[in-house]
């Protein structure tokens, strides 16, 4: 080993112990805690099952039932709610950022002011967001309802956040309001970078804004954009605190992390908890793989 890689290894050594520390230590005890049945009343008294609490008879993937035509289960239900969650959220709020992010770039007078007041969504901590709009959705008294009755947008006040026809869609409308100043402060980041030169060629020979765009603007700013969005989805399938502040234990719209703790935690089954805690990394894992693979794939097919 030369000079250089030692002395490489010797700095980052304190990291990798710390590390360990804080992340491989845990998650390896909980990997192990999967294969038994572990209580949360006595920690040391579980005994090994195998895998039991992943294929068994009431494991996770094994403890099914036929409803609505399909096989489903509290965990099926959890995995479909956090999907449904991701993939619309992040559609929503890239697309809403990417706006945003454009308008931002634009010069007009007060153009600091806006980013500034822009980025405050984002600012609020997630359980302050959530209570607040916990209360102006209060099916009561809450301040939204009032205002719909008002206008005559709808005829009775509406439970956004108990009826399980609104609950999941309220909670994704939540979180794009908060998250979509992330999105756009990244890409605008991005579009403060792209040279000035190509814009104003194109305005020289009178190029459409939106030829410009899908031409110019969209392709240099793609992976920066990807970073976004694989940022976006790696916090969106692991949801947990916004949609539990607004729904409590719904099973309408329990998501994963919200499946782990209410076993974990809430029934006290450490050993079938964190069987669920290993799944919910794997299936988190391979969907940002695969959807990083099929990324690259789109984009090393450069534009049509």
């Amino acid at each position: 080993m030369n000079p250089r890689t030692r002395t490489a290894w010797l700095f980052l050594a304190p990291m990798l112990v710390l590390l360990a520390a804080v992340a491989a230590w845990p998650l390896a005890r909980s990997v192990w805690f999967s294969f038994t049945d572990t209580s949360i009343n006595d920690l040391a008294a579980g005994s090994f099952i195998g895998i039991e609490n992943y294929v068994g008879e009431f494991g996770l993937f094994g403890n099914a039932y036929y409803a609505d035509g399909f096989w489903a289960s509290d965990w099926g239900t959890s995995i479909r709610n956090t999907f449904q969650f991701a993939v619309v959220s992040v559609l929503l709020e890239t697309l809403a950022g990417l706006g945003v992010a454009l308008l931002l770039n634009q010069e007009f007078r007060g153009r600091a002011i806006v980013r500034t007041a822009v980025l405050v969504p984002w600012a609020i901590p997630t359980i302050v967001s959530a209570k607040m709009w916990g209360w102006m959705l209060h099916d009561q008294f809450g301040v939204i309802n009032q205002l719909l009755v008002d206008w005559g947008l709808i005829a009775s006040k509406i439970a956004w956040t108990a009826d399980p026809a609104y609950a999941l869609w309220t909670v994704i409308a939540v979180d794009v309001w908060k998250t979509t100043p992330f999105v756009a402060l990244l890409i605008l980041a991005a579009l403060q970078t792209l040279p000035k030169d190509c814009y104003e060629a194109a305005r020289v020979d009178g190029v459409h804004p939106l030829r410009v765009f899908w031409k110019v603007t969209l392709p240099l700013i793609k992976f920066p954009l990807l970073v976004a969005v694989i940022f976006r989805l790696l916090d969106a399938l692991r949801i947990f605190d916004l949609i539990y502040v607004l729904t409590a234990n719904s099973s309408s719209t329990i998501s994963m992390s919200g499946y782990v703790r209410r076993e974990m935690i809430a029934n006290g089954n450490v050993g079938f908890g964190s069987a669920a805690s290993t799944s919910l990394t794997l299936i988190i894992l391979f969907a940002v793989l695969l959807f990083i693979r099929a990324s690259r794939l789109r984009l090393s097919a450069g534009p049509a």
